[in-house]
């Protein structure tokens, strides 16, 4: 018999986008159909979009920009065909004025015909790559979603857009971080390599068994806290912005596209 993380491991992207239009689907696709991009999103009203656009581009670590959308579409067509951004998410996060005030399985009330979809690069990608080098990862051993901390590691500032990076962690033994930094460096789309491993402290992280979002992961003895730049950024630089309206996924809960991962590997 299949186990359920089996079934969702060797779904596809498409059955994955459809549960969560479904509200069948509302936890975090770590794991979640192997080999397929995944990605975090912002949406936030046209007005922003240009300053939001240059964050990405003076932050391309914590913010890779992948796709865009038109104002007011509710479609990413490079990302996939069968795809509805106010629905195919397990989970949004709503923020109003610089406040998280809701994280609903769905968006479609608050749809405005002004909101631009942006789409970015997330290590749950690489974490499939990962695990197919035998590469064990505790957080989807343990089944929870990924270690995410705030930093010390300020961002290059546009408009309203700034504040400190948010990273995710990985504890991983010593060969096994060399060899995990070999190979997210060929995906620099969903975060490529780790911008620091070891001490916690030298990054402003003051206590590792306490993250700021997602779950806690224990690291053993002989393991490294590995740590990679992640999605949540723009979420704590919308916080810092204080817009009226914007939306993301919940942490942990990502947008599953049709790309393929070796579509986004470089040599």
């Amino acid at each position: 018999m299949v186990s359920t993380v089996e079934r969702w491991a060797q779904a596809s992207a498409v059955d994955v986008r459809r549960a969560a239009r479904a509200g069948e689907l509302t936890a975090s696709t770590a794991g979640m159909a192997g080999g397929f991009v995944q990605v975090n999103l912002v949406i936030l009203p046209a007005r922003d979009a240009a300053d939001f656009l240059r964050f990405c581009q003076g932050n391309p670590k914590p913010c890779p920009l992948l796709a865009v959308s038109e104002p007011g579409e509710r479609g990413l067509p490079r990302l996939g065909a069968d795809l509805d951004i106010a629905t195919d998410v397990p989970r949004y996060r709503v923020f109003r004025h610089g406040q998280a005030v809701a994280d609903p399985t769905d968006i479609v009330e608050l749809w405005q015909d002004d909101l631009v979809t942006f789409a970015l690069g997330c290590s749950f990608t690489f974490d499939h790559v990962l695990s197919q080098a035998d590469i064990a990862l505790r957080h989807v051993e343990q089944g929870c979603n990924v270690s995410m901390y705030d930093t010390s590691l300020p961002l290059a500032r546009s408009g309203p857009f700034g504040g400190n990076m948010v990273v995710s962690m990985r504890p991983l033994n010593a060969a096994d971080a060399i060899r995990a930094i070999q190979i997210s460096t060929r995906f620099p789309l969903v975060h490529g390599a780790p911008v620091h491993l070891g001490d916690p402290d030298r990054i402003g992280i003051r206590d590792i068994a306490a993250p700021e979002y997602g779950e806690p992961v224990a690291i053993r003895d002989g393991e490294l806290p590995v740590f990679w730049a992640c999605g949540v950024t723009p979420q704590r630089a919308l916080v810092d912005a204080g817009l009226p309206l914007a939306m993301t996924h919940s942490p942990g809960h990502m947008l599953v596209t049709d790309l393929r991962e070796h579509e986004i590997a470089v040599c």
